[in-house]
Order: C-alpha cells, then sequence, then structure tokens
C-alpha cells in the first residue's frame, strides 16, 4: 500500500467510522474516489442493518432533555442489545440528539406505522375538503390526498422526519447508520414531550 493509499484510508476511517478493511475494500471498489467510497460504506451498512433489525433488543438508556432554560423538557428510551452498547460514547450521543431533535421537532407520533387509523381518516378528510374548496375533481383529489398524507407522516412522525442537524436523512436513516456502526439492533421505544404552559386553563 502506497502513502497515498494509507492516507486514503484513514481519511475514510475517520470520516465513516468504519474498520480498515472495510475502508480498504471500499476504495479499492470505487477506484480511490473518495466520495463514492463514503456512499459505498453507506450503502453496504444500511442493507447490513435491514438485518439486524429484527433481533431483540431489551438494553439501552432512558434519557431526559431539557431545553429552553426549562421551557421544554424530553424523556425517550432507546433500546439496544447489550449494556455494553448502550454505555459507549456512540451510542449516548445519538440518544442526545434524538431527544433533542424531539425538542425541537415535535413529533406526535413514533412512526406512521403508529398513527392511529382515526387520525388519518380525519386528516385525510381535511385534506380532502381543502382540496375540494381548491376546486379540484374527481382522481385529482385523491392524488393530492396521497401526497399530503405522505407529507404529514414526514411532518408528524418522529421516524419520517428529517434530522434537525442534517435535513438529508430522516431519523429512520439515523437509526440505521447507529445499527451498521454499533453492530447490534437500535429501536427508538417510546417517547414524551413536555411543553411548559402545555394543556393548562385559564
Amino acid at each position: 500500500m502506497t502513502a497515498t493509499d494509507a492516507n486514503l484510508v484513514k481519511e475514510l476511517r475517520d470520516r465513516t467510522g468504519a474498520g480498515f478493511l472495510e475502508c480498504k475494500k471500499a476504495l479499492q471498489e470505487t477506484l480511490n474516489d473518495l466520495e463514492k467510497a463514503i456512499v459505498f460504506l453507506r450503502e453496504k451498512g444500511l442493507a447490513s442493518a435491514h438485518k439486524k433489525q429484527g433481533r431483540t433488543a431489551n438494553e439501552g438508556r432512558v434519557h431526559s432533555y431539557i431545553h429552553g432554560g426549562g421551557r421544554i423538557g424530553v424523556l425517550v428510551e432507546i433500546n439496544c442489545e447489550t449494556d455494553f452498547v448502550a454505555r459507549t460514547d456512540d451510542f449516548t450521543g445519538f440518544v442526545n440528539d434524538v431527544a433533542m431533535h424531539v425538542a425541537a421537532a415535535n413529533p406526535r407520533y413514533l412512526s406512521k406505522e403508529a398513527v392511529p387509523s382515526e387520525d388519518i381518516d380525519k386528516e385525510k378528510a381535511i385534506l380532502r375538503a381543502q382540496a375540494e374548496a381548491q376546486g379540484k375533481k374527481g382522481p385529482f383529489i385523491d392524488k393530492i390526498v396521497e401526497g399530503r398524507i405522505n407529507k404529514f407522516f414526514e411532518e408528524s412522525c418522529l421516524l419520517q422526519q428529517p434530522f434537525i442537524k442534517d435535513g438529508d436523512r430522516t431519523i429512520e436513516v439515523l437509526v440505521k447508520e447507529m445499527i451498521a456502526k454499533l453492530g447490534e439492533n437500535i429501536a427508538i421505544r417510546r417517547f414524551a414531550r413536555f411543553q411548559l404552559g402545555e394543556g393548562a386553563k385559564a
């Protein structure tokens, strides 16, 4: 291995956290194109993460995050497979990032699968009424409702929301990347968000 190759491997490891042999192979596969090697490792990691998502995850952390001088508080439970991984800096940082995201983005549900059917029906009825009020007709309304309901999921569901630190990645993709990095199934189990004065009666 030349000094140039060694430097590329080191830079790729620094930027992705992947192992030496994985980085070396990625660079070989992409003819030493660093950016393509990063994409190669990410795609490979996400594919392997998908296989791990069915495994049981009962360890992890319950974490609290307080924002805005005590005006917003968040509790999250995020699970992994072993206590060893739960104590790592990578896992701890990920848990804090998710809690911070919940504080900022205020999701209503964990995932689109967790949205009650009555809530979806209610949202669709509102969207349909809006489309009709705009003069849309027939099948066009169905297409509009379908598109806007997907937007509703992106805005309301934690896993479908773009990550506040990187809008190109959703929280779901972030979870899969963490699975690939740590080698264990990682699952966001539940969250609660509290805002000062919320729900208070005058």
